[in-house]
């Protein structure tokens, strides 16, 4: 073997080294935070509409009954439903305590929304569709490693099986 041959053998080793460790730290630190940083953010927008819902209850129903076409659900049902989901899943995303079930939970609220409202906007369009995709991550990637779901991992492992939300 030349020398020449040796030089980049042992430069590409060099550069190998260093993108396992970039992405070592990405996958350690970064996506992590940008896990957390996905609960924070969609949760907040959901929490903020679920505590508008409950401020003015009687301004809800008159929405389920008279402007939103929730498809199958009676209107007094769809507007509990809707609300609980816009408080109670987002509180969750927010712990990351059943992470991967909160966000599916939060997806299909968002989804009813988006479909339900017939005079939608395409901006209005456009952030559902975000929330949506920013769901999903969370949905296929879990809560990540600052979520109740992790700490709880951590210390109950004899729980930690097949089919458990925690996964």
């Amino acid at each position: 073997m030349n020398n020449t041959s040796h030089s980049l053998r042992h430069f590409a080793g060099t550069v190998y080294a260093f993108a396992n460790c970039c992405i070592g730290f990405l996958e350690r630190w970064l996506t992590p935070l940008f896990q957390l940083a996905l609960r924070l953010y969609v949760a907040e927008v959901f929490l903020r509409s679920g505590i508008l819902k409950l401020s003015d209850w009687s301004g809800t129903l008159y929405l389920f009954d008279n402007v939103y076409a929730v498809p199958v659900l009676p209107p007094h049902l769809a507007a509990v439903m809707g609300t609980m989901g816009e408080t109670l899943l987002p509180i969750l995303l927010i712990l990351g305590l059943a992470g991967r079930f909160a966000a599916a939970g939060v997806f299909v609220t968002n989804l009813m929304a988006a479909i339900s409202f017939p005079d939608i906007s395409d901006l209005g369009l456009q952030d559902h569709k975000l929330w949506g995709l920013m769901l999903l991550v969370l949905v296929f990637f879990g809560p990540g490693r600052f979520s109740l779901d992790q700490w709880i991992k951590k210390r109950c492992p004899q729980r930690n099986e097949a089919g458990s939300f925690l996964h």
